[in-house]
């Protein structure tokens, strides 16, 4: 199992991670004979590819043709591809007067009940209607029955859009508009529109593994829709923050272990909770169940948080409305890695917050089996007693009380952890305070190497590099990072001793490194002339 994880999350981090975020722009746009069909909306007949609702719809159209004799997959690349040459020069026609004061502004959601896909695809397109400039009706349409839509729906609208909370009507689909307002995601788009109409996104890309650009797979649709943000959630963070300007909220905690209310939340509890949570208690955690507090409690206690830490679940998408600064650790299994962390990845990336993610054990009867999500649901989480030190290790050394950790690979682990969440001042504090690490470990000098030169530290970077050298003399590369550093502090008597050893003990390498960088040729008859 945990080499099936390492596999998924080396995976992500080379072929499914962009480089940085990109954000979709979300517009008003106007339809007539728009049906609410369950959790998607057609107009004249046809499907409309519209965000979340629309990577849904595609996976829909493959598993309901998987048995057919053609390739439904190819089937979606030909039609985006005829789409981009059909569009050639054409543009999306403007509405040039006012729409009727009585026009109605209508959003699809995948359910009333399920609190992330209700703020992060429903409730964040109630900031488009100003621009819609529609007095009417504000339609919100599901497909689940009355009895299952949640208070909290209610709540964040009375609380974020006051002066439209008197207009919005929750009725269930099916629904028909023959004329209509509704919010349309720009993301598939991409795949619509030719080359010369939307910007180029490659370069952004990690590699044509599985991003395959304009050509619309599956898998594209996936990966774009992962590492972009939709322009609404960007407006609904800022109108949150707004609403809690100004007002005193000293009594919430800024460290916390978030809980699910029995009988508000699905029963999904962590085997191991009780014992992280004691533990937890010691650092200054506090409890809290996000159904017990109100809208701008739960915006006001991500905003203001140091560290947020829980199992996976729902609530974290009020990571949305956390600061830069805060540290948003959540706990996973397999499972959540690849069905359902990509999906909060578009809220931390609107945040900017410090999304951390663990993946622990199945706490079920068979915790080796990979669960059948139509049968089994999310299987909750077990964390181990050797996951709970591993967590509990990196939390507090996060709030800078870094352990006493006997065995070099728990060193170099934590330090590792800590560099890859942004956090090297921590990282060194765990490696001074376990000196045997750097003293016998290569990976635990090159981390301190990293530690170093983040923190503006070159000399002792460089410390770092030469204890790494020493530990392993075979590796080029370590030579290769000397010089760069002591090029970086222009102690060129340095830069000389490692080039000649440099070329020495690696004459290929040293060729391949020097054939493009004069400056190495004259630093090497420098050397000479004072010999």
């Amino acid at each position: 199992m945990n080499e099936k994880i390492e596999a998924h999350l080396a995976l992500t981090r080379k072929h499914r991670s962009f480089k940085q975020a990109i954000e979709v722009k979300c517009a008003p746009v106007f339809l007539r004979d728009v049906w609410f069909k369950k959790s998607f909306v057609t107009t004249g007949g046809k499907c409309l590819v519209n965000g979340a609702s629309g990577s849904r719809l595609l996976n829909h159209y493959c598993w309901k043709n998987e048995t057919q004799d053609f390739d439904p997959e190819q089937a979606l690349v030909d039609y985006f591809h005829h789409c981009q040459a059909e569009n050639a020069g054409k543009t999306a026609p403007l509405v040039a007067t006012a729409l009727p004061s009585e026009t109605a502004f209508a959003i699809e959601c995948r359910n009333t009940f399920n609190y992330f896909h209700f703020i992060s695809e429903a409730l964040c397109q109630l900031t488009l209607v100003a621009e819609a400039g529609v007095q009417g009706p504000i339609y919100f349409h599901y497909p689940n029955s009355n009895d299952k839509t949640r208070l909290f729906a209610f709540a964040f609208i009375e609380a974020l859009f006051p002066e439209l909370a008197d207009r919005v009507i929750f009725e269930r689909a099916p629904f028909h508009h023959a004329e209509v307002v509704l919010p349309y995601s720009f993301g598939p788009s991409y795949y619509h529109l030719p080359v010369t109409q939307s910007a180029e996104l490659d370069a952004f890309a990690p590699s044509k593994t599985l991003w395959k650009g304009r050509v619309a797979t599956r898998a594209s649709h996936g990966i774009l829709a992962m590492n972009s943000v939709d322009s609404t959630l960007y407006a609904l963070r800022a109108r949150g923050l707004q609403a809690i300007a100004g007002m005193d909220f000293s009594h919430l905690p800024r460290r916390f272990w978030v809980g699910r209310e029995e009988g508000q939340a699905r029963p999904r509890h962590m085997k191991g909770e009780n014992e992280i949570f004691d533990l937890l208690g010691l650092f200054g955690f506090q409890h809290v169940a996000f159904e017990n507090l109100t809208p701008l409690e739960q915006i006001a206690l991500m905003a203001n948080a140091e560290v947020m830490i829980s199992y996976h679940g729902a609530g974290f998408a009020n990571m949305l409305f956390a600061a830069p600064e805060t540290y948003v650790i959540e706990l996973g299994t397999l499972q959540t890695a690849t069905t359902r962390w990509g999906d909060f990845w578009r809220l931390a990336n609107a945040s900017q917050c410090h999304y951390v993610s663990f993946f622990a054990d199945y706490n079920s009867k068979t915790p080796l089996a990979d669960p059948v999500f139509a049968t089994d649901g999310i299987v909750p989480v077990h964390l181990s007693p050797s996951g709970l030190a591993q967590v509990m290790s990196f939390v507090v050394s996060l709030l800078g009380q870094p352990p006493a950790l006997t065995r070099v690979e728990d060193v170099r682990r934590v330090a590792a952890q800590l560099v890859q969440v942004g956090a090297p001042t921590q990282a060194r504090m765990v490696i001074e305070q376990n000196p045997h690490a750097a003293e016998s470990d290569l990976s635990t000098c090159l981390t301190l190497s990293e530690c170093c030169e983040a923190l503006d530290d070159r000399t002792g970077q460089l410390a770092a590099l030469y204890s790494a050298y020493r530990i392993d003399p075979s590796r080029w590369q370590t030579l290769v990072s000397v010089i760069w550093c002591a090029r970086a502090l222009s102690d060129l008597e340095t830069v000389r001793a490692a080039l000649d050893v440099f070329r020495d003990s690696f004459p290929e390498q040293f060729h391949n490194f020097s054939k493009d960088r004069p400056w190495i040729k004259a630093q090497l008859r420098s050397k000479a002339r004072k010999a």
